[in-house]
């Protein structure tokens, strides 16, 4: 199950982001630091119109959307690397998730505390990225001085991991997270994963503001801030008012729409946020529809067909002889899959086939 875990500062809008998202009222949202203390878990749809799209063409018994799972993370602080604030506990709830959405505070107002007396973004992403770039430097510190005793045997997969290991503790005393220093080769790449560094883990920016800020976004000083950090970091910045998006989970799908105009907004900002944690991740969806079920399918960007038949059953996948392809947008628009066999929309493909997102598959296999 993809995980993806909401940190920040306490009071700075995360457990009623949680809320949000999972459309409960699971995560305590009070103004005062540390009133989250156990991580919320809640599984998330994510929201997709061209499953929407296929559920309404073959009008099935049943339908299974793709999930991300989201933790709400109680509040870090400086010195949680070193334990403040329960911060080893929330630390380990952090490396059990794949992702980060790191939910910055974008607004002023006298009556929600800020821990440092003060709103200032650059700073607030600063603190966390430290307390979490110190951890990983006590994680790699301790493996590189393991790695050069080893070495000095000849050991050649020791000798690897001080090289890696050393030009990690170089970009963590530059305040660089471990993201930022890009694997080689699939070597490194396996270093990193085996260290389970925090700062290996993609990570994306949730700017909460006020409501009365949404109409100035392009020119608000406070997200100007989260954006530009962003950009030096090459990830990408959500804006929301998550007071407004815990109102609207909370409507009937009837008063929804009108609310939502209301405010200027076309669809939840939380939707996007949802989609942006589940594509930092790098995965792709494909579909399997027909008349018994519409299901979504989450695979690594890249995987070849065989193992996109493996998500369904290894059978699939040991036995696989075929994948019949359709182009979901193709399937709409023809309205059957017998139309667009008839006009040459469906693609008959073997084993070297990457699959893309959005293709609609029948896997054929002998076992």
């Amino acid at each position: 199950m993809l995980r993806a875990g909401i940190v920040g500062l306490p009071n700075v809008g995360k457990s009623t982001l949680f809320n949000a998202v999972t459309r409960t009222r699971a995560a305590q949202a009070a103004n005062y630091p540390f009133c989250t203390i156990d991580p919320n878990v809640g599984v998330v749809p994510v929201p997709d119109p061209r499953f929407e799209a296929l559920v309404k063409l073959y009008e099935p018994d049943s339908k299974v959307a793709a999930t991300v799972d989201f933790v709400d993370i109680a509040g870090l602080v400086r010195g949680a690397s070193k334990g403040e604030g329960k911060g080893n506990a929330f630390l380990s709830n952090i490396r059990e998730c794949h992702a980060i959405a790191h939910v910055v505070r974008c607004f002023e107002d006298t009556n929600v505390v800020h821990v440092d007396g003060r709103v200032d973004p650059a700073s607030d992403i600063e603190t966390i990225n430290t307390e979490l770039i110190l951890r990983d430097l006590e994680t790699v510190d301790k493996r590189v001085d393991r790695a050069r005793r080893m070495a000095k045997g000849g050991d050649a997969e020791s000798k690897a991991l001080v090289s890696i290991g050393e030009r990690l503790l170089a970009a963590f005393n530059e305040g660089k997270r471990a993201a930022l220093v890009l694997a080689e080769d699939e070597r490194e790449a396996a270093v990193l994963q085996d260290m389970q560094l925090l700062t290996a883990k993609p990570m994306f920016y949730v700017a909460n503001v006020k409501e009365d800020q949404l109409a100035t976004l392009d020119s608000d000083p406070l997200v100007a801030r989260v954006r530009e950090v962003a950009a030096r970091e090459g990830t990408t910045v959500d804006v929301i008012c998550a007071a407004i998006e815990a109102e609207i989970m909370q409507l009937s799908d009837s008063d929804r729409p009108d609310f939502l105009a209301s405010v200027g907004l076309q669809e939840p900002s939380l939707n996007q946020v949802i989609r942006t944690g589940y594509r930092v991740l790098d995965m792709i969806t494909f579909f399997t529809a027909g008349k018994k079920e519409v299901r979504a399918w989450t695979i690594q960007k890249g995987d070849k067909a065989p193992r996109a038949a493996g998500k369904i059953h290894t059978d699939f996948e040991r036995g696989f002889i075929r994948a019949e392809v359709i182009w979901w947008e193709d399937l709409i628009k023809l309205g059957s899959e017998a139309a667009c066999k008839a006009q040459g929309k469906m693609g008959t493909e073997g084993k070297e086939y990457v699959v893309r997102d959005g293709d609609v598959i029948h896997f054929r296999f002998n076992v």
